[in-house]
């Protein structure tokens, strides 16, 4: 597993198989808060980054959505770490514990175990409460409870499957696992919104000072809202 210090505070933490896969480990006061948990051959690889190469307990995962190469890691680390919260947005979780089929596929597939993520926190409005050093923010499209993580001290993002990227430029998620790509792009705001200096995805390598690339992004893909107007709500 390759191992990258990203930022004071977030680790990249990734394998290949027949494409890249990331998960970000971001040091909290209290331990580690673990974003999305990747597939299960990962989960030595993590457990041993926090231990040895930190020396810190695992505290929480917080999931970007709950598609099997986001989540394989996460029955083993928390039988691992018994004391660990996995949360998702409640919006996700039914179809991640196999009650509902997510949009475009026939079946149900379950891969997280009914009643181990807890849905993120939020106030009555809907806002999410932060979680550790992240806000969460949902950003809907790959999947309906899409999520992307913003560590605002160290100007990073870690989007999950809202992008693929290509030599520092950022791409559409993958169509073929996209529940709808209209919305996926219309998420995509919540880049103007923050203006990250770095974005990292789960299948591709980070992109820097992304909200430059926005407006282009949203042309490629048919998308006229750039210039900031419409698109994802912070206060989601």
């Amino acid at each position: 597993m390759k191992i990258e210090r990203i930022s004071e505070q977030v680790w990249s933490l990734s394998t290949w198989v027949i494409i890249p896969i990331h998960v970000w480990a971001v040091v909290e006061k209290d331990g580690i808060t673990l974003v999305d948990a990747g597939i299960s051959m990962m989960t030595k690889g993590i457990a041993e980054f926090a231990e040895k190469r930190l020396g810190l307990p695992l505290r929480r995962i917080v999931l970007t959505h709950g598609h099997g190469d986001h989540t394989g890691a996460v029955k083993k680390l928390a039988e691992r770490y018994p004391d660990v919260t996995v949360y998702a947005h409640e919006i996700e979780i039914p179809y991640m514990e196999g009650k509902l089929a997510y949009p475009g596929r026939k079946k149900p597939q379950q891969s997280v175990a009914p009643g181990l993520a807890k849905p993120l926190p939020a106030a009555a409005d809907g806002t999410l409460a932060r979680v550790g050093g992240l806000s969460a923010h949902l950003t809907p499209g790959h999947s309906p409870g899409h999520v992307v993580y913003f560590h605002e001290a160290d100007g990073v993002m870690l989007a999950g499957d809202l992008f693929t990227s290509k030599g520092g430029r950022l791409r559409k998620p993958m169509p073929m696992f996209t529940s709808d790509m209209a919305e996926a792009v219309r998420s995509s705001e919540i880049v103007r919104q923050l203006r990250p200096s770095r974005l990292e995805v789960c299948h591709g390598g980070a992109v820097l000072n992304p909200a430059d690339q926005l407006d282009a992004y949203q042309r490629s893909q048919g998308f006229a809202g750039g210039g900031g107007g419409g698109g994802v709500s912070l206060q989601r």
